[in-house]
């Protein structure tokens, strides 16, 4: 047995060293002063969301680029607390900004992506930006997904996602799990095999969106509007599905406030995975998983003595120190060093 255990063990040490060396090939971003010239439509979906849309629509007003150069679309998912009336109100106040409310039409057995599939087709724009009604946007956010696409000529831009956190456990927990998976998303771009993305801060062409039927194929998914439609752009054109690594593009979100939610999340996230059409996002969920798997039985082995208690710790300390590795690295680019 202690050689599935090596095996599964040099499986993981050879993936997590693959991505913190891709991430290290990435590197970051520099905007040049281009003149702009991208215009966006900026779709936000949301249901409930009365407590977090202020600091959302805050970070609206405050966003460093031209009006006339995009619009914000927020669709009203069927909304049962002061959601649209907080939206109003701040409106109010920001009358040069095209901003409009739309009602979700509902279409599928997914209601976020029927939200995305009815903003797009009523956005003015070619370049689509979607984010989520919890989130805070950088000032330079659109400044900066601009000059990319000046320079990269991108059909798809996978952008950076933080965590807003206190120094609860439940929430720095939260933050050093999810900086793994950013470690992972922008390791995968650096090897060249992207399998992952976060749609709180996703951008891409309206006319390729049309071209590959959205989410066609995938809307009887409740979740999941990010990764399969990443999927398709992936699967038609890797090369134009790039990752955009700038300290100016960070979109922060909130972690959920309770362990109950948490768990309901990660069974959400997880019903989705069996539907991944990407193969290397197979494999690094398999090897993940037969990893952590691993890390459990072999401590309750050496609880009764099936192995050494030697055995446990080499095991454990070696895959602290490789875990480390690849979150350190996404603990440095987002600036959280007290984590």
């Amino acid at each position: 047995m202690i050689w599935i255990f090596i095996f599964i063990f040099l499986c993981y040490a050879f993936l997590i060293t693959s991505l913190a060396i891709g991430f290290s090939r990435m590197d970051d971003f520099v905007s040049d002063n281009y003149e702009i010239k991208t215009k966006f439509s900026v779709i936000i979906p949301f249901r409930n969301e009365a407590e977090n849309l202020p600091k959302l629509l805050h970070s609206i007003i405050k966003l460093n680029y031209p009006k006339d150069f995009f619009e914000i679309i927020l669709v009203d998912d069927d909304s049962t607390d002061d959601s649209v009336l907080v939206i109003q109100k701040v409106l109010d106040k920001i009358l040069d900004t095209k901003t409009q409310i739309i009602q979700n039409q509902r279409k599928s057995n997914s209601p976020k992506k029927d939200a995305i599939f009815t903003a797009i087709h009523q956005a003015k724009y070619n370049w689509i930006v979607t984010t989520d009604a919890d989130c805070i946007l950088p000032k330079n956010w659109l400044k900066t997904l601009d000059s990319f696409i000046q320079q990269k000529q991108p059909k798809m831009i996978v952008a950076p996602v933080s965590y807003e956190v206190n120094n609860s456990f439940l929430e720095q927990f939260q933050l050093l799990d999810f900086y793994s998976l950013q470690g992972s998303t922008i390791g995968g771009f650096g090897i060249s095999n992207p399998f992952l993305c976060n749609g709180a801060n996703l951008c891409y062409k309206k006319e390729d969106f049309i071209k590959l039927n959205g989410f066609v194929g995938n809307d009887k998914i409740a979740s999941g509007d990010d990764i399969f439609l990443f999927e398709k752009f992936i699967k038609d054109d890797s090369k134009s599905v790039q990752f955009l690594k700038s300290k100016e593009a960070i979109v922060k979100t909130f972690p959920v406030k309770s362990w109950n939610n948490l768990i309901s999340q990660r069974i959400r996230w997880a019903s989705k995975t069996s539907n991944y059409q990407l193969w290397f996002g197979k494999i690094v969920g398999l090897i993940v998983f037969a990893a952590n798997f691993t890390s459990i039985l072999i401590t309750f082995l050496a609880i009764y003595n099936a192995i050494s208690i030697v055995n446990l710790v080499t095991f454990w300390v070696a895959k602290m120190v490789l875990d480390y590795l690849l979150i350190k690295k996404s603990i440095v680019f987002f600036e959280q060093k007290n984590s």
